[in-house]
């Protein structure tokens, strides 16, 4: 299976070595790449990195060794702030909202580096996320679980970014909820952003993914079309288990 793409290349990570704590790596030789309007899925089991993944591109973890590229420019390394400014956007999977502050708030929030494209890019947000429109001066505190990743995502793309990163957009959802995080995941990428998403429900991310990698102990184990990594035997039987027989 191949990680090729057709399309420019938005993100490429090249033999990424990263962690948190001196001499314990926890990606070890990691790589991937992006296309413009692709949408990128990342699973595999607990503690293979995934998360890790996309905070060393987010400038949150210490890269020791490879490269990371945006649109063929060298970002390894530059702190958060920067990356946000070139267009890179990132939801964590936890306290991603300010609680305190109304929607209308969080989402000036993350446009503190261009507030005068705020009414455009409300446009643009309120077009895929429409229950958030008439909510807007409603505090984020009292949102549910999924209304809050709503929140999450929609100030991720006020400032336009060429790449979401998505770290368990569907973590702690009802079923319900999570259906929804994947159809608005989609449709975010079907508005033309490159998306990168972290996910632990495989199949689901696999069914809606261009491109899907298998992160096992740091490393890229697989990677190939969403559909082939849905049903490629070993795969299923070392990754998704019954979840890829399902989708058989």
């Amino acid at each position: 299976m191949s990680d090729t793409t057709t399309a420019p290349i938005v993100v490429e990570v090249s033999n990424l070595d990263a962690g948190y704590l001196p001499g314990v790596n926890i990606l070890n030789g990691c790589s991937l790449t992006a296309g413009q309007g692709e949408l990128i899925g990342i699973i595999g089991p607990n503690g293979a990195g995934k998360s890790t993944l996309l905070k060393a591109i987010f400038g949150l973890v210490n890269v020791r060794g490879g490269t990371i590229t945006l649109n063929g420019e060298d970002i390894t390394q530059l702190p958060a702030n920067k990356l946000v400014a070139r267009g890179v956007g990132f939801v964590p999977q936890n306290n991603n909202v300010f609680p305190s502050l109304t929607i209308e708030e969080n989402l000036q929030m993350g446009l503190f580096q261009k507030p005068k494209i705020y009414d455009e890019r409300l446009e643009f947000v309120t077009s895929i996320f429409k229950e958030l429109g008439s909510r807007l001066k409603q505090r984020a505190g009292s949102l549910s679980g999924g209304e809050r990743q709503m929140v999450a995502m929609s100030r991720a793309l006020m400032m336009d970014p060429h790449v979401l990163l998505l770290d368990e957009p569907s973590a702690g959802l009802s079923p319900v909820r999570q259906d929804e995080a994947f159809i608005r995941v989609s449709e975010i990428n079907k508005a033309g952003v490159t998306t990168i998403m972290v996910e632990q429900n495989a199949r689901r991310c696999l069914q809606i993914c261009d491109r899907g990698y298998v992160l096992d102990q740091g490393r890229d184990a697989y990677t190939g079309t969403g559909r082939e990594l849905l049903h490629d035997p070993k795969v299923i039987s070392l990754y998704l288990g019954t979840l890829g027989e399902d989708a058989a």
